[in-house]
């Protein structure tokens, strides 16, 4: 699942190659795609037709279109293997496209809406006063926005008595970090994922959100991170960050700090990695 700075990534090469552009038609080429805009495939393709669009936007792992004219916006769930791709009308279509959005203008470029699982797809909302598709308005700033509010963080933390690594993914507190960037996190700040957040200090969240903050920087400096063709940007490049982690799937291979094998734990469906002398679990209360 994409996380942060690979939707920023993709969000970046849109804001380029597609900003501001007139759609000149739009094909549904599987209904599931569109599953997500209740009036249907035809319904979708009609409303965008004739509509320039703005500037893309990004909240933590969601991205948008807004469209100029009105206060709606195409909201875009990426899913598992979810890709805008931007080509060449001349390109031959992908094994797996699903939606081709065609624009009024001599740039020889198309949208490309590309899911090999159809967990992902595209859908036209309502945005609220703060510019917000009204389906995600309750998804919290991620910590690159400018106006995240660390104390207020710091304080849910304080609030919700539950484990750290939980509250690094609750989209209703902080957005965009998923599980990998929370063990990288997690890692350099040398916290162990199951310890409390009652009891967190504001030095300990302030230096956390650092690291959370640099992490995804570096991600973003690359590119993102990539394990398999499914997560490309708007050209099909793959990110390469994934040589630069230093906790997530790194099981067996000495911790860089400390020479210690790294573990990975079942968590959630998913898997912790963590080091088991630098990270130390939180004593069980008695």
């Amino acid at each position: 699942m994409p996380e942060l700075p690979e939707v920023e990534v993709v969000r970046r090469g849109l804001e380029r190659w597609v900003a501001h552009r007139t759609v000149a038609g739009t094909e549904v080429l599987h209904p599931r795609a569109v599953r997500r805009h209740l009036a249907g495939p035809d319904d979708f393709a009609h409303r965008l037709k004739g509509r320039h669009i703005g500037t893309p936007q990004r909240r933590g792992k969601y991205l948008w279109l807004p469209l100029e004219e009105t206060n709606e916006s195409v909201l875009a769930h990426l899913g598992m293997s979810g890709q805008l791709l931007v080509q060449p009308h001349s390109a031959p279509d992908e094994k797996h496209l699903r939606i081709r959005v065609r624009f009024a203008d001599s740039l020889g470029t198309e949208l490309r809406f590309v899911d090999q699982r159809t967990f992902g797809g595209l859908s036209l909302h309502d945005n609220t006063p703060e510019g917000l598709p009204d389906v995600i308005s309750h998804i919290a700033r991620d910590p690159l926005d400018p106006l995240f509010d660390d104390e207020a963080f710091h304080q849910a933390l304080r609030r919700k008595r539950t484990t750290i690594k939980r509250a690094l993914l609750d989209q209703s507190l902080i957005s965009g970090v998923g599980n990998i960037y929370a063990d990288e996190a997690l890692w350099r700040a040398r916290i162990h994922y199951e310890r409390p957040t009652a009891h967190f200090t504001r030095p300990v969240t302030a230096e956390l959100l650092g690291h959370v903050r640099d992490v995804m920087n570096a991600a973003l400096a690359v590119g993102g991170t990539s394990f398999d063709s499914l997560y490309v940007n708007v050209n099909g490049e793959s990110g390469y960050f994934d040589r630069s982690l230093d906790a997530y799937g790194r099981e067996g291979l000495p911790c860089k700090r400390c020479g210690t094998p790294m573990r990975r734990r079942p968590w959630m469906n998913r898997s912790s990695y963590f080091c088991p002398k630098c990270q130390r679990p939180p004593r069980v209360s008695s």
